[in-house]
């Protein structure tokens, strides 16, 4: 499966940044690594979410591995938030 990062784009989490564990035909199962984890994901609705299509190679190559876990995650969202503050400096 292609590991990718979305952004919350409506509800209490409005822009917070998760990684999308498993998709269905119209709902994300969504985990941050801190609140929402590995083993109880976040439901959410695709049109509610933004998918990051442009990833940075360290957040590629952290959540490629075989078993990937919480920290992992919570890893990959934050080398992504550095990644674009440094952009928007």
């Amino acid at each position: 499966m292609d590991i990718k990062l979305a952004v919350s784009r409506s509800g209490h989490d409005k822009g917070s940044i998760y990684v999308i564990v498993k998709e269905e035909a119209h709902m994300v199962y969504l985990a941050d690594g801190r609140l929402k984890l590995l083993e109880k994901p976040k439901r959410k609705n695709k049109k509610h979410i933004q998918v990051i299509k442009k990833l940075p190679k360290e957040i590629t190559e952290v959540l490629t591995q075989e078993n990937f876990r919480n920290e992992e995650i919570k890893r990959a969202i934050k080398i992504y938030q550095k990644e674009m503050a440094y952009r928007n400096a």
